[in-house]
């Protein structure tokens, strides 16, 4: 069903195409984690007979996926099959290091790599016979805030099937659910730390106004108080804690917004410091297990950044060829300050700090990174697929088809920042396009759901087999 308000909002933000394919963006900033995203992807190559596999990833952003994929075929000493991939993505983007990936792909003769552009939830059109797996790393999301929100996801749920073989896959990966029965559960959130109380109140009056969201029930108007006296989002004072009461989902949409608001920052050098996010300097562990590394960086020249606060991150660093090296600890409480800098001068009306949250704002702030639970999202999967009336289910067919890797070093930053934070990682799904007169298949995938899923979503699933069968 879609949500209240959801065609007005999505008239109101369409896809920021200009902005997500600014350099420094899909070149960078969207261009990481290239061998989780293969992750599930060679679990199915894996299960795959066919000669000349096809594989198609949507979104495939600055590359990372195809270039982690091209090292892991090209490693392998024993490849008896070629792999045809192509690549679908949103109209206009465009990014240098995805065409250097596909070229370095072609080049290494492991089969045939082409881009198209399309949209995600209109895959049945673009592709013209059945391919073997489908692929994709925070594509839910972008469909959700872009692609009239639920029904968006309900459309590419339901095409699927029809553009997979019988048990052919659809790798996922995206930001982790909330641990809830739903969205909507109520949750109480503390916040002590000024640049978070600043974000809150900055970020979400806007997010609930403008952004593409499900939380639209009378429950989820979420409640402030300070001093023990109740106040609204847009009068938090960020000197004073806040206890807020509200829908679970939305704590999580403010902790994964401040994170990507905070790289975000980081990237664009606005903060005066320009962290060495990617590369050998970016994994500098001091306790990998516990999140805790050095952060190299370089000095910017963002010029309203107080001189105090540059000397005080150069007294606290150490020198490291043409750039300088801090704990990560200390990097975090540089980087919060540096942060209340920016956005009290972006409220005072500086035009350069206010540029750099509009940007940011357009690009990433009104997207909604959580909408379905684990469990909604593995039942929906399977009761939307089923309606498309292919003969076939989609739904994990193993307990190692559901992953959920953490992040340590957010975590590590989330749990010194905020006394009660949301659990920070990733969840990857590998979906098969199951039949459904495979009786020994089906079997097999409801027991991998039935640990996941709610009793009710699972009454809801046996429910939609039965009228399949």
């Amino acid at each position: 069903m879609t949500d209240p308000g959801q065609t007005e909002t999505a008239a109101r933000h369409t896809f920021a195409t200009a902005a997500k394919s600014a350099a420094g963006y899909l070149d960078q900033a969207a261009n990481s984690h290239g061998r989780e995203k293969i992750e599930m992807v060679l679990s199915a190559l894996a299960r795959t007979a066919t000669d000349t596999p096809h594989l198609v990833e949507i979104g495939p952003g600055g590359g990372a996926a195809l270039q982690h994929l091209t090292d892991s075929l090209t490693g392998t000493t024993d490849r008896p099959r070629t792999l045809d991939v192509t690549l679908i993505e949103a109209p206009g983007i465009i990014s240098q290091t995805l065409a250097r990936a596909i070229d370095r792909y072609n080049a290494a003769d492991l089969g045939t790599c082409t881009l198209t552009n399309g949209l995600a939830q209109e895959i049945g059109t673009l592709l013209h016979h059945p391919v073997d797996i489908v692929a994709a790393s925070a594509l839910m999301h972008e469909v959700y805030s872009y692609g009239s929100g639920y029904r968006g996801i309900h459309e590419l749920m339901q095409a699927l099937p029809t553009v997979l073989t019988p048990n052919g896959h659809f790798a996922y990966r995206d930001v982790r659910t909330v641990d809830a029965a739903t969205l909507h559960e109520t949750a109480t959130h503390i916040y002590t730390h000024r640049a978070w109380l600043q974000f809150v109140r900055m970020f979400t009056p806007q997010y609930l106004r403008d952004g593409l969201h499900p939380y639209h029930r009378s429950g989820d108007d979420p409640t402030v108080l300070q001093n023990s006296r109740r106040t609204s989002l847009e009068n938090i004072d960020p000197r004073t804690s806040a206890v807020i009461t509200g829908p679970i989902g939305l704590f999580r949409e403010i902790q994964r917004h401040y994170i990507t608001f905070r790289d975000y920052a980081w990237r664009s050098g606005a903060l005066g410091i320009l962290p060495h996010l990617d590369g050998q300097h970016s994994a500098d562990w001091t306790d990998a297990a516990a999140g805790h590394k050095r952060v190299h960086f370089t000095l910017t020249d963002a010029k309203w950044i107080s001189p105090r606060q540059r000397e005080l991150l150069k007294s606290v660093s150490e020198p490291y060829a043409d750039h300088y090296v801090t704990d990560g600890d200390i990097f975090d409480e540089c980087t919060d300050a540096a942060i209340i800098e920016l956005l009290t001068n972006a409220e005072n009306g500086n035009e350069q700090c206010a540029a750099v949250w509009q940007e940011w704002i357009e690009r990433e702030g009104h997207e909604t990174y959580v909408y379905l639970t684990l469990s909604e999202l593995l039942t929906e999967f399977a009761i939307t697929s089923a309606e498309a009336n292919t003969g076939t289910v989609m739904m994990p067919r193993t307990a190692r088809d559901v992953a959920t890797p953490e992040r340590a070093y957010y975590t590590r930053y989330l749990q010194k920042r905020l006394p009660n934070p949301l659990p920070d990682g990733k969840q990857l799904v590998l979906f098969t396009n199951t039949p459904v007169h495979d009786t020994e298949a089906i079997t097999a995938g409801v027991e991998a759901l039935r640990p996941l899923c709610s009793r009710a979503a699972m009454a809801q699933l046996h429910s939609a087999l039965t009228q399949m069968m």
